[in-house]
């Protein structure tokens, strides 16, 4: 069975984002983020509307401050309460979730997507992606990284700035480059 680009992203396999119906995709993240990112005149319930138009899940009481930035929006879900400072990045070519009253400081990164370290692969244009779980009440410091396959346990604390390689367990705090348990 031939499977197609997307479903290759979705899966975690190599793909070509290149391939029409990504890039489709993308233009149409990019028209609604430029919506979404001139919303600052609007009520947080207002904004909320945008995101459960666009993004796979959304929970009651969530605020994603814009400006805000993805690559597709429908493999993103927040849980409730969550809030997201200015200036976030989620790069989604594969699940991200973020469970229920987590709190994320300003310019925060958090990617899914991967290339290859082989040389060759690289140029060839092909990419991957990792999911990353985030758990409940879990509070990221701005500026922190969190890199393609990474789960954050419940009640996780990530300091400003870290860049996160590895799963953090619940209840830790995490800080510097790599995150280490504090």
């Amino acid at each position: 069975m031939n499977l197609s680009e997307k479903q290759k992203m979705l899966s975690g396999q190599l793909y070509h984002a290149s391939c029409p119906q990504l890039q489709a995709e993308q233009i149409a993240n990019k028209h609604w983020m430029q919506r979404y990112n001139n919303s600052a005149e609007l009520l947080n319930e207002q904004r909320h509307g945008l995101l459960v138009e666009h993004f796979g899940e959304v929970g009651d009481g969530a605020v994603i401050r814009p400006p805000f930035y993805c690559d597709y929006g429908y493999n993103i879900s927040v849980g409730a309460n969550v809030f997201m400072n200015f200036n976030c990045v989620i790069l989604d070519v594969t699940p991200v979730s973020i469970g229920d009253d987590c709190q994320i400081g300003p310019a925060v990164q958090i990617y899914t997507a991967d290339h290859p370290l082989d040389p060759e692969l690289r140029r060839s244009g092909l990419e991957s992606g990792r999911p990353v779980k985030i758990g409940n009440n879990v509070w990221i410091g701005g500026g922190a990284i969190i890199l393609p396959g990474v789960t954050v346990g419940d009640n996780a604390v990530i300091g400003a700035g870290s860049v996160v390689t590895r799963d953090v367990p619940a209840g830790a705090t995490v800080v510097g480059n790599p995150a280490r348990v504090r």
